[in-house]
């Protein structure tokens, strides 16, 4: 019997002959060997009363399991103006799922599920976007066209979103470039899924219908962190408003990746932007990694006339040992052998980090075919789920060549002609490269395939909504409320300042500029003190200490306008801040309590002086005068915090 195949070697292997580097190790010059191009569709949940075409109310959530009542749907393609599919649409509606829909009253009215035709468009959510396609400066529409764009999976039960652009070509700031905007529309947000297992998807309807702006660059963005600097300064801009929502969910990027020779590829729903950057950089060596393995095929094989082979395997012919498959021999399901002519090498080679082309085929029967994971083995798998013995079988039952690579999946009987339908589908895919897709993002920096890239016959006009004209009177009432200043000259400012650049990220996420401004004007206090107040000291307190509900920044202007009242040292907020954010509502004389705060004069103070240079002495210390002036500022600090500058102390100290 000939020797396994070392699997993991050819992994290795095939990473290192596509010149895979990890995140951390690549430069400029890596991105641009491989062609790294990349955009961003950045959506932003809108702070407002009601939903975006009915009067049910937004940012309302039904986080417990009370519902209503339950609606099942079964989604169908509809043939587009053109007279064509889309391709996703299609997709779907292989997969033959069940669409279940958990119901709240209170969340949710006869328009989400498709009964009534939409309400006139909400008009604060339209006021919003349009505060926000000004900011980014983008030229605002003449009118309001809503349109449908089909989504068959079900996350939305009408099987399409109402949508509308708002502003067209605008512009961004970055630190070394300006990134350029496609545009920005208006649209109404998706079901929350709660699973998605076998043939049924199981949604909520709380979050259907919340108003969100989605906006979108073009793909001028050529490394990892270039995409995250834009990322975080169309969300940083959105926020400036203070007329959106924050918190989980509340805005989500869709990443659009692609290099040299490869295709648009869309992560979808990424909740964190600190992901971006390696989910790019291994989506961009994916897809070089697909262009390796297309080059692999097209030398030896034609895919006109390549085709796969396979057979129904007998449970008991084989010495099965791997747990899920006496699963499936229990639950009385189909045992399939697949034959790949020509595959050898193919299924182990590197795609992603700790991923190879057979995760590929696997992530599509999961999807696709609805067959759970782990749903398959391969000749070929880095680590081996059975003997090469038995493979070694079962690839003589299939009359293989030395050159072709085997699959063994196993599946409920109506699941095996969908799911051999895909297996020879994505193989095909292989002899073109890379097939255009969604995919979902893993929080280790990978991706899984989500469904086909749709096109663009899913967009079609809504009939049910007349256009909204937009005339200049009602654009300049907008231009009057606008913020004082943009992301960019804030930062500015800030730097102007010395404010040090760590605290701009914290003080731009949580809009807390207008905050600092608001301080400085009113308190007089430094505005370098304040950033770093917030953007240090409260950044800690929320990461180590629990507020209960949602702390009011607020309460920090009311904080420092007390300390400077009572004539207290500024530092000694850094003291109170972690009993007021755990005690929001706690008065601050109450606070100084709690800290065995007393008022002590600087006389007071510095008068002891003297007799702790004594009892320096007298103890047989160092007469080195640094240590003798750290030592009396230790015996002073009880009751010099909060009374004196400790600057201004030490000074005192050192000239005793």
């Amino acid at each position: 019997m000939k020797k396994p195949f070392d699997s993991q070697k050819n992994y290795e292997t095939s990473m290192k002959r596509i010149g895979y580097v990890p995140r951390k190790e690549a430069t400029q010059e890596t991105y641009d060997r491989i062609g790294f191009m990349s955009g961003l569709e950045v959506h932003q949940q809108l702070k407002t009363k009601h939903k975006l075409f009915c009067h049910c109310p937004a940012g309302k959530f039904n986080d417990n399991d009370h519902i209503d009542s339950e609606v099942i749907r079964h989604m169908r393609p509809t043939l587009s103006e053109m007279g064509v599919y889309d391709r996703t649409a299609l997709m779907e509606f292989k997969t033959r799922k069940t669409i279940l829909y958990r119901i709240n009253n209170d969340t949710t009215c006869t328009y989400e599920v498709d009964d009534t035709p939409p309400f006139p468009i909400d008009r604060e959510a339209l006021d919003i976007a349009i505060e926000i396609s000004l900011l980014s400066k983008l030229n605002i529409v003449g009118e309001i066209h809503i349109t449908r764009k089909q989504y068959l999976d079900g996350s939305i039960p009408t099987g399409f979103q109402r949508t509308a652009i708002v502003g067209v070509d605008g512009v961004i700031p970055l630190k070394n470039k300006d990134v350029h905007l496609i545009q920005l529309s208006i649209e109404e947000d998706a079901c929350r899924e709660i699973s998605d297992v076998g043939h049924i998807r199981i949604y909520k309807t709380d979050r259907l219908g919340m108003p969100l702006i989605e906006t979108v660059t073009y793909p001028e963005l050529n490394n990892p962190d270039e995409l995250k600097e834009c990322c975080q300064y169309i969300r940083f801009l959105n926020r400036s408003t203070g007329k959106v929502r924050t918190g989980i969910g509340a805005g989500r990027e869709d990443v659009n990746v692609s290099c040299k020779g490869g295709t648009r590829i869309e992560i979808k729903g990424v909740a964190h932007t600190r992901l971006i950057p390696e989910l790019s950089h291994n989506e961009c060596f994916r897809q070089w990694a697909l262009l390796d393995i297309r080059d692999i095929l097209n030398k030896s094989m034609k895919a006109e006339t390549w085709k796969i082979s396979h057979k129904k395997l007998n449970f008991y012919e084989f010495d099965f040992t791997y747990a899920p498959i006496i699963a499936a021999k229990d639950r009385k399901e189909k045992l399939i052998a697949v034959n790949l002519p020509g595959f050898k090498g193919i299924l182990s080679h590197f795609t992603q980090p700790g991923q190879c082309f057979i995760n590929e085929i696997s992530d599509r029967l999961k999807v696709i075919a609805c067959i759970e994971k782990p749903n398959l083995i391969t000749s070929e798998d880095l680590c081996p789920q059975e003997k090469h013995e038995v493979m070694a079988k079962i690839a003589e039952s299939l009359n293989a060549d030395e050159n072709d690579a085997q699959i063994v999946f196993w599946a409920k009987e109506d699941d095996v002609e969908t799911a051999l339908e895909t297996i020879e589908e994505r193989c095909k895919m292989a002899f073109e490269g890379v097939p255009p897709e969604t995919r979902k993002y893993l929080l280790d920096g990978t991706t899984i395939f989500e469904r086909v890239l749709p096109g663009a016959d899913r967009m079609y006009p809504d009939t049910d909504s007349a256009p909204i004209p937009l005339d200049n009177e009602y654009l300049d009432n907008i231009r009057k409320n606008l913020p004082d200043s943009d992301v960019h000259d804030r930062t500015i400012q800030m730097l102007q300042w010395g404010v040090p650049d760590d605290t701009f990220t914290y003080i731009h996420r949580n809009n807390l500029y207008p905050l600092v401004s608001k301080i400085h004007k009113d308190l007089d206090y430094d505005p370098k003190f304040i950033c770093c107040f917030l953007g240090q000291r409260l950044k800690f307190v929320e990461g180590h200490y629990t507020c209960p509900g949602t702390f009011d920044y607020n309460r920090i202007y009311d904080l420092l306008a007390f300390i400077k009242e009572q004539k207290i040292d500024k530092q000694f907020a850094y003291k109170m801040l972690p009993i007021v954010y755990q005690h929001p509502q706690m008065d601050f004389e109450s606070v100084l309590s709690e800290l065995h705060f007393k008022k002590i004069s600087k006389e007071a103070i510095i008068s002891n002086i003297p007799m702790f240079v004594n009892k320096f002495s007298q103890i047989g210390r160092t007469q080195c005068p640094d240590a003798k002036a750290n030592w009396i500022m230790g015996e002073l600090n009880s009751m010099a915090l909060g009374n004196i500058s400790m600057e201004e102390l030490k000074n005192i100290v050192k000239e005793n």
